[in-house]
């Protein structure tokens, strides 16, 4: 019998020939923002993945917050991301399109000309990011959105879902973890707001199932994830009573929209705090769409998890850095070759194409 891993799945309309996820990744390659031709060569090699979901792209100027990400709200970026989906998809891969505002974790040495940096509420994100103009540099007190800043940003995450089928991607992943801004909005650590943004649950979970809707009105919720991070204090996010509540109630949300898969970040393996497994399970159990799980997973674990129902897909993060061939190298039980973490957010192709 194959092991469930190596098995096709269908996710939404799409037809995957396995179950495991190139999960998405910051590798900061793209000057000027724009993706290129290293970047087209990085995803192409890994093309077996059942499905790659990108390193985050912004949505917007105001999202682009470190240095050398991508972005996909222009004509330039569009050209670029098409030749990474050409490519992809020429070596028979699946891609969607992680999008990503990063909110208060920013720099506006990191940002473009008449950018800014904004937030759901003026509170600066504890801790330094770096700028290739001057390194470590603090995180900058953002500017608490306005009703109009909010309503643009709704729109611009539509907008770019529009240009990530255009650039030929087969699907977007919205990225409501990590403390960028759609969790900035989920987390009272950086959202006071007592408006009809912030508050009470439904108040905090707006924004998130805003930007769901307008995303599935323009391309369909057949095409739509979402990556969540319950208890994660990344980005200076922390926990509070009611976060399993709120948890439920995005997804019955998520539910109603009809998107394809929900996506959980567990990096207890790395040392952050344990998701509560009563949340996993209660969101595995409720949501409709497909489930990916994620966090250190091996074969073994991948296989036990995926048998005894608790996901659909798995994700494979850092292997997939310096293992282009994973998939040949899982199926084989080959060792896997240790990443060089000091080439993780450099520029070129040192730690990068090279492996």
């Amino acid at each position: 019998m194959t092991a469930p891993l190596f098995t096709p799945i269908t996710l939404g309309k799409l037809s995957l020939k396995n179950r495991i996820v190139m999960a998405p990744m910051t590798r900061s390659r793209a000057i000027g923002n724009v993706p290129n031709e290293i970047m087209e060569k990085y995803y192409r090699l890994r093309a077996d993945a059942g499905l790659i979901i990108t390193e985050g792209a912004s949505p917007s100027a105001n999202g682009l917050g470190y240095a050398r990400i991508p972005g996909l709200f222009n004509g330039e970026q569009v050209k670029g991301w098409r030749r990474v989906t050409d490519g992809v998809h020429q070596a028979g891969g699946k891609i969607f399109v992680q999008l990503m505002h990063t909110g208060r974790v920013s720099h506006p040495a990191n940002m473009q000309a008449g950018s800014r940096v904004i937030a759901p509420s003026a509170i600066s994100a504890p801790g330094e990011v770096w700028t290739d103009s001057s390194g470590q540099q603090p995180h900058p007190l953002p500017a608490a959105m306005s009703e109009a800043d909010i309503a643009q940003a709704i729109a611009e995450y539509a907008n770019s879902a529009r240009l990530a089928i255009e650039a030929g991607f087969d699907g977007v992943e919205l990225h409501a973890a990590n403390g960028y801004l759609i969790d900035q909005f989920l987390n009272t650590a950086s959202n006071r707001r007592t408006d009809q943004w912030g508050g009470s649950i439904e108040n905090r979970i707006r924004f998130a199932v805003e930007v769901a809707k307008a995303s599935a009105a323009a391309i369909g919720a057949e095409k739509i994830g979402m990556r969540i991070s319950p208890y994660g204090v990344f980005n200076g996010m922390s926990s509070d009573t009611d976060m399993d509540a709120m948890y439920e109630r995005l997804i019955a949300e998520l539910n109603a929209i009809g998107l394809v898969y929900i996506h959980i970040v567990d990096h207890s393996s790395m040392g952050a705090p344990e998701v509560s497994p009563l949340l996993k399970a209660k969101i595995r159990a409720e949501f409709k769409g497909k489930y990916i799980l994620s966090g250190g997973y091996d074969v073994a674990r991948a296989n036990a998890d995926l048998e005894a129902g608790r996901g659909d897909l798995v994700a494979f993060g850092r292997p997939y850095i310096s293992n282009p061939d994973l998939l040949q190298k899982l199926t084989k039980g080959q060792p896997l070759t240790a990443p060089d973490f000091d080439t993780f957010y450099t520029p070129g192709e040192k730690g990068y194409t090279d492996y």
